[in-house]
């Protein structure tokens, strides 16, 4: 009997391995996620289990889980130029550069003992971080966080103060408050090694500030007096004056339990929708002169007022006891026109990039809601660990943010 073996294929050995190749290579595509853009994208973090999570807005879905941020009590995101990367400065002094595309951490300093926020140059080369201890701002390398400078916050012989409301500035300048010094000091990082720094005085204990979305108008709020502090960075030479001086005069403030929140999105068109601290109001400033127009009565201590980005709603959530609350301003009316109750502590809410939804967590229900802005109703709940602070990368291309 004759056993009749099956033909071997007759192709050349090296276009066999190149089959076998080509295969694996084909298996491995099939694997890799498709490539994808940034701008839908956005960090939630989770302030408990010091991790974030990677989300994108428009399936409204959560993407990736970064561990190993440290204290992100009181944390805060800026974006490089392209979106792919979120600076996520942490209590703690941590300063982690998180790839969004990839869900890891990229790189990762601990850069001072306690830290409340950062922000990003107008060309993107740079990465400040603001602190509270050592008082001061440091300047790094946005690329490979090397540092390159730091300008001490210190006002008098042997006292630094805490810096607030760090804000950058066209022409790679940045502007901040002292709040034990009552200044408003700019920096200008044209050579980053050589920080020029020029000093205003402000007013008692600035505890937060803005700057106007032209970049024009620094604001300064202030903790130990009714009022603000505003420089014009057009004409810096004219100094810092004072605007809503005395605006709570004759009523006895209440206990203050949270400091409110300043920052660019409270613009909507050509007025600023402000907190009034230790007051149940919303201020309403023209931006053209500066002068209060009017006062929106709302639920309880404002701490973050957010303007839609069209400016015609203005968002506000409160301070506790009474942080389980939304309010929604219209700013023609200049009157609230809905209540919301998204969850118990509602610690921040961000508007998608063109405003058609808004996310907000709420950080004793463990989760984030997504409301639609024209019906105010809920479009989506996300899990999430102790939900604080939402960043979406729209950011990216915002001055002051």
């Amino acid at each position: 009997m004759t056993i009749r073996l099956p033909r071997l294929s007759r192709l050349p050995l090296q276009q066999l391995c190149a089959a076998a190749v080509a295969a694996l290579l084909l298996a491995a595509c099939s694997s890799t996620p498709a490539p994808r853009g940034t701008g839908d994208l956005g960090l939630l973090i989770e302030r408990a289990s010091g991790q974030v999570a990677v989300v994108e807005t428009t399936g409204r879905s959560r993407l990736a889980t970064v561990q190993g941020l440290g204290d992100l009590s009181h944390a805060h995101v800026t974006y490089s130029r392209d979106g792919r990367y979120g600076y996520v400065f942490g209590r703690d002094g941590g300063l982690t550069k998180v790839d969004l595309l990839l869900g890891r951490i990229d790189r990762r300093v601990v850069q001072a003992g306690n830290s409340i926020g950062g922000s990003i140059s107008q060309d993107g080369r740079l990465v400040v971080a603001q602190n509270y201890d050592p008082g001061g701002i440091r300047v790094f390398d946005a690329d490979t966080l090397e540092p390159l400078s730091e300008v001490p916050a210190e006002y008098a012989p042997g006292f630094r103060s805490k810096v607030v409301g760090l804000a950058d500035l066209p022409g790679q300048r940045f502007a901040y408050a002292l709040f034990e010094a009552g200044e408003i000091w700019v920096t200008d990082l044209s050579d980053p090694r050589q920080p020029r720094t020029q000093r205003y005085p402000a007013g008692r204990q600035p505890y937060d500030a803005l700057v106007t979305p032209d970049g024009r108008h620094f604001i300064a709020g202030l903790f130990g007096e009714d009022g603000l502090a505003l420089l014009d960075l057009w004409h810096p030479e004219q100094g810092v004056r004072k605007i809503l001086s005395g605006y709570g005069r004759g009523e006895q403030p209440l206990p203050v339990y949270k400091m409110p929140h300043l920052r660019g999105w409270a613009v909507a068109g050509d007025y600023a929708w402000l907190p009034a601290i230790g007051r149940h109001e919303v201020l309403v400033v023209d931006t053209r002169d500066w002068r209060e127009v009017a006062r929106v009565p709302v639920h309880s201590q404002p701490v973050f007022v957010m303007a839609r980005p069209d400016g015609r709603q203005v968002w506000v959530n409160f301070a506790f006891p009474d942080n389980g609350k939304l309010q929604v301003i219209d700013t023609e009316s200049r009157s609230v026109v809905e209540t919301l109750e998204p969850g118990r502590a509602v610690l921040h809410m961000e508007f998608t990039p063109r405003g058609e939804a808004v996310w907000v967590s709420a950080r004793d229900d463990n989760k984030v809601v997504v409301y639609d802005t024209e019906t105010r109703r809920p479009l989506a709940e996300l899990p999430a660990a102790n939900p604080s602070g939402i960043f979406f990368t729209s950011r990216a291309a915002r001055t002051g943010f």
